[in-house]
Parts: structure tokens; sequence; C-alpha cells
């Protein structure tokens, strides 16, 4: 059911944790399955040098988290807004069907998190593409 890269993800996730007085944090639920991602950014220079995540979920919403981060880590922000669900799952070798809406939250939530920092940091309010149909979103201070 499962490819390689999300097991392995799943079983040795990357970036497990948080990061206390993180530049942005972002949390993203789905009610439906449950699962629930909280992604918190350290930035410098608009670059994203740090990035941790915590995520109740199944075996596909702790990789997808683990993967967002790798994706994510080094980029410039604004290249990091650019990070879809879809290229998260190509990542990870793709996923069933059935968890690709429930499960990939993960780049919603560095998307939230990315708004967070603008907003904090900069004190400028951004629009982010997140599907507000399928979860809620909340952003944490």
């Amino acid at each position: 059911m499962y490819s390689q890269i999300v097991m392995e993800h799943f079983k040795n996730p990357r970036n497990v944790g948080v990061i206390e007085n993180a530049d942005g944090v972002g949390t993203v639920g789905n009610p439906v399955c449950g699962d629930l991602m909280t992604v918190y950014i350290k930035v410098e220079n608009d670059i994203i040098v740090d990035i941790k995540f915590q995520t109740f979920g199944c075996a596909a919403a702790i990789a997808t988290s683990s993967m967002i981060t790798e994706l994510a880590k080094g980029k410039h922000v604004d290249e990091a807004l650019k990070i879809t669900r879809q290229n998260v799952a190509d990542n990870l070798g793709g996923l069933p069907p059935v968890k690709m809406h429930c499960s990939n939250l993960a780049a919603d939530a560095l998307h939230m998190a990315i708004k967070d920092y603008y907003k904090r940091k900069k004190g400028i309010e951004i629009e982010v593409d997140v599907d507000k149909h399928e979860h809620e979103h909340e952003t944490e201070e």
C-alpha cells in the first residue's frame, strides 16, 4: 500500500520536535480522520534554517510531515510556499489515493507557518493556497 520511501519516513521521521521561539507556526487538522500537524520554522534572512514538526496521525501523515521538512529546509520562504501536496506525494514515491487528501496536510501546515512568519516578523498578511473545505486551519501565537 505504501512506498518504501513512505515507510522509511514513517519509521525514521526527520526533524521531529518543537522549535522554541519559532519564527512561524502552522497547525492544520482534518476533523474527519483526526490527523493533526504542527510545523515550526526558524527563519534567517528569509531562509528556512530550521524546521520541525509534531504530527498525530497515520503513517502517511507522519511521512508527509517528515518529507515537507526535508523539502523546505534551506529554501527561501517564497520558494517554500510553492511546495505543493503533489510535490510531497511525488517525493514520497506516491500515496494511495484514499490517503492523498486526508494525510497530506503537510504542505498546508508549512504554508500556514510561513504565513505566520510574515505576520509576526514583517507585519504583512499574506494569502496562502490551502483547501479550506477539507480541513480547518489554526495558527498559534
